[in-house]
């Protein structure tokens, strides 16, 4: 485990994400990951922070609203197939971990585990969440929310950042 700056790290980190990374979410006994393909880095609050959208018709969603942290595991290497899965499959019907053999790790700072793979893991403490207001919202991005399961935006303050292998 080497431990990284997410500045320093934050450009690898966005062009990965684009591909897909795994959010992982624990809140008492329930446990998911899902994919993400998006998601923000910078300084609020004079903190380093992640935020992260989950829309409010998902699994993830039912856990994260109990959390108080998540982590984001992204993949260095190829996980194209389970990044896949935990996209497509929602965790109410199956555990994802079980099923693709996802191994989770005990995060150093947050209940939310990381998820064993040879990659860049953020450990981040919810700090703020907003319900995103739809009257708000641009009506040229309405065309993206057609069932109107608007996201949800998670502010996490990143208090650990590390690479590890899949080992």
């Amino acid at each position: 485990m080497k431990e990284c700056d997410p500045f320093a790290v934050s450009q690898t980190l966005m062009a990965r994400i684009q591909k897909g990374a795994f959010l992982t979410v624990k809140a008492g006994e329930s446990l998911n990951a899902m994919t993400i393909g998006w998601g923000l880095i910078g300084i609020i609050w004079q903190r380093p922070v992640f935020m992260v959208a989950v829309r409010d018709s998902r699994h993830t969603f039912t856990i994260i609203e109990k959390a108080s942290d998540f982590t984001v595991s992204v993949p260095t290497s190829d996980m194209k197939e389970a990044l896949m899965f935990c996209g497509t499959k929602s965790g109410r019907n199956v555990d994802k971990f079980e099923a693709l053999g996802l191994v989770p790790m005990a995060a150093k700072q947050t209940v939310s585990p990381v998820i064993k793979l040879k990659g860049i893991h953020l450990e981040c403490l919810i700090r703020f969440r907003a319900p995103m207001n739809p009257a708000l919202l641009d009506k040229a991005l309405e065309e993206l929310y057609p069932a109107k399961d608007y996201h949800t935006l998670y502010f996490g303050e990143i208090v650990a950042c590390y690479e590890t292998d899949a080992s």
